[in-house]
């Protein structure tokens, strides 16, 4: 009798868990099949004003109008964009939760970070690749030098004598003086800065020799002529600043570029993730959109999730032996 009654208890166990799991399927399909039926929430893993903030509202906008409903943007600065991450990696995976990430949280912050608060590559979905914006070099006009190479024979000349300015410990900016530092076989003092903008005041004060960082911030200082652009790690010139060559062009092969993925949590229904995805490619169509971009020095991508996936996978694999050779560890 008693075995019997086990068997009925595990028998009823196992019907429970079938119902439930046959209720959530349901409850997934119906949100899938309504979706969206209310405002959805656009994380941003860093502070207003930021050009990961200009992106994410660019890209609002239009979200907004080709899925009607109001796309919500919630800036979640702090921890090279990981706490904004992990709000989305923990999020609902109902699409009314998404992520504007960058390089660090969608990718090479799992390389430095001791203790990560998800896998960008397990806890989410891809979306799409919005764009890529090339990593610059510039120097400050009381250096005097006019070109990567001067500033390369420079450094040779004086190891570790001139100091270079990055926007934070374990951002592509510094990941990419890293490389050059490999790839031209000269060493340099680092100074570490929150973003862009004090990089700019201490660069034009001469407290700094160079930076290197993504382009966007730079732009108006050098297109006044206040800061000197000595290379861009694009693949090719921007036509922003077409006398500014290439990291190639100056005879240092080195391509680096800050992007921009919209991403969802683990699990969001793939008809979600198509409509997101086909609404974000409409966006980086619309003139608007290039416009804000081109100001911006943002090129834009595209494409289909699965073109993400792969591109991230090749971020990781490119960019972890040049962050394991540096040592480059963050708490």
């Amino acid at each position: 009798m008693a075995r019997h009654f086990r068997r009925l208890g595990a028998f009823t166990a196992a019907a429970i868990a079938v119902a439930l799991s046959l209720h959530a399927f349901a409850a997934v399909a119906q949100t899938s099949r309504t979706w969206p039926s209310r405002p959805i929430t656009l994380v941003v893993p860093f502070t207003s004003g930021t050009t990961s903030d200009l992106v994410a509202r660019a890209l609002a906008e239009h979200l907004s109008s080709a899925l009607g409903q109001p796309v919500v943007i919630d800036n979640r600065g702090g921890a090279g964009g990981n706490l904004g991450g992990a709000v989305v990696a923990r999020a609902a995976p109902d699409g009314y939760t998404l992520l504007l990430a960058t390089t660090g949280p969608a990718a090479t912050n799992k390389l430095m970070y001791k203790d990560m608060p998800f896998d960008p590559q397990r806890d989410f979905a891809p979306i799409v690749l919005i764009g890529k914006s090339p990593v610059i070099i510039v120097a400050s006009r009381r250096l005097e030098v006019s070109s990567l190479k001067e500033l390369i024979d420079r450094a040779k000349a004086n190891p570790d004598k001139l100091t270079a300015g990055f926007p934070g410990n374990g951002t592509l900016g510094h990941v990419t003086g890293e490389l050059l530092q490999q790839r031209a076989g000269i060493t340099f003092s680092h100074v570490q800065y929150r973003g862009s903008t004090p990089i700019i005041t201490d660069l034009l004060g001469g407290h700094i020799d160079f930076a290197m960082d993504s382009m966007a911030a730079y732009v108006p200082n050098i297109k006044e002529g206040t800061i000197l652009a000595l290379a861009i790690a694009g693949a090719s010139r921007w036509s922003g600043l077409p006398d500014v060559p290439t990291f190639t062009d100056a005879g240092v092969p080195i391509e680096a570029s800050v992007w921009y993925a919209l991403l969802a949590p683990a699990g969001t229904p793939p008809d979600i993730i198509a409509k997101v995805n086909a609404a974000a490619n409409e966006a980086l169509n619309a003139k608007r959109t290039k416009d804000i971009f081109d100001n911006l020095g943002i090129v834009s991508v595209g494409d289909s999730p699965a073109r993400l996936k792969t591109f991230i996978a090749a971020e990781l694999e490119r960019w972890a032996p040049i962050i394991k050779a540096a040592n480059i560890t963050l708490e």
